[in-house]
């Protein structure tokens, strides 16, 4: 009985992952398909599986271009300056603008992992996402990001750069181990 339950569970943690996996992507591919899909099919006669999903990366491709090209960039700043005068709606824009930037823009924030001494014998595994806070008055201090674990939030420390280490690892490697609680190996 004991080996039959160990079976068992042996095959949960293989197929637990991959369910929950595929799970979330066909939910969110099947929402940006029905969403987009409402709005093509009202001006075609048929349905085209999938359409939706390939609409949406053809606009967000293009609204890639656009943003690219020399006269387009002040019709976009344009209507940047206009959210950013929304009250609310800045706070908001700019946060996720900032945070997608940190990931994906010319200047990426979380390429730098870091080991922060917390207090003795306690530690994390951080970010640096600012090496000088002179501009808000803070000296001898560095902004260190620190996710969660199986979440999209984190901590925001101000660090002394003596309780930092850097780690020798590749930052996306880093940051898997971070969400995962510390399950994810680091392979060298």
């Amino acid at each position: 009985m004991k080996s039959i339950l160990n079976y068992f569970f042996r095959g949960l943690l293989f197929v637990l992952p991959i369910f929950a996996t595929f799970y979330i992507v066909i939910v969110i591919i099947n929402w940006a398909n029905e969403t987009l899909n409402s709005l093509l099919y009202s001006w075609l006669p048929f349905e085209i599986p999938g359409l939706g999903i390939l609409t949406a990366f053809l606009v967000i491709m293009l609204l890639g271009m656009a943003v690219s090209w020399a006269f387009s960039k002040p019709i976009f700043n344009y209507f940047e300056a206009l959210i950013a005068k929304t009250p609310f709606v800045k706070i908001i824009y700019t946060a996720f603008k900032d945070f997608t930037a940190a990931f994906f823009g010319k200047k990426k924030k979380f390429n730098q992992p870091v080991l922060v001494n917390l207090t003795d014998g306690v530690d994390r595994i951080g970010f640096i996402t600012e090496n000088s806070l002179s501009q808000m008055g803070i000296e001898n201090r560095v902004a260190v990001y620190c996710p969660h674990s199986y979440n999209f939030s984190g901590n925001l420390f101000l660090i002394s750069p003596d309780k930092i280490t850097p780690l020798d690892i590749p930052p996306a490697d880093a940051m898997k181990f971070v969400v995962s609680a510390g399950i994810t190996q680091i392979e060298n």
